[in-house]
């Protein structure tokens, strides 16, 4: 049993790990920057959008002022869409640090299209911060 467990994690694994790879060592485009207090939040991805599905992405911070990359720490990414007469519709993203600092790569799936209201927080070595910005799901 355990090893038949071990065998779907380690798939699960090398899966999102090829994704990511495609990221990784794609020219990115961006789909939203957003300033937030001496915080520039800039997310990317090879297509300069997010689509109905999954959908991989990096997400960087920099210094406002010295467009350094800043190492923040913990670091999450939510999206809410709102229609009338429903409950909103949420989605949470998987984020990982990638080597450097201020740079993390993630993966969300999104059931269809429309306009997400987008929460990114972080709370580490740099502070405690959150900003909010609109994205396009096509």
């Amino acid at each position: 049993m355990q090893r038949v467990i071990m065998k779907a994690v380690l798939g699960v694994v090398l899966l999102v790990g090829l994704s990511l790879g495609a990221v990784w060592g794609a020219d990115l485009k961006v789909i939203k920057t957003q300033q937030a207090k001496e915080m520039t939040v800039t997310l990317l991805s090879e297509s300069g959008q997010w689509t109905k599905g999954k959908n991989t992405f990096v997400l960087e911070f920099a210094s406002a002022a010295t467009k350094q990359p800043v190492d923040v720490g913990k670091v999450t990414l939510s999206t809410s869409m709102t229609m009338p007469g429903m409950a909103p519709m949420l989605a949470g993203a998987t984020l990982a640090p990638e080597k450097g600092p201020g740079r993390y790569l993630g993966t969300i799936d999104f059931p269809d299209s429309g306009a997400r209201h987008v929460t990114v927080a972080w709370d580490g070595p740099a502070g405690k911060g959150s900003t909010q910005f609109s994205v396009s799901v096509r």
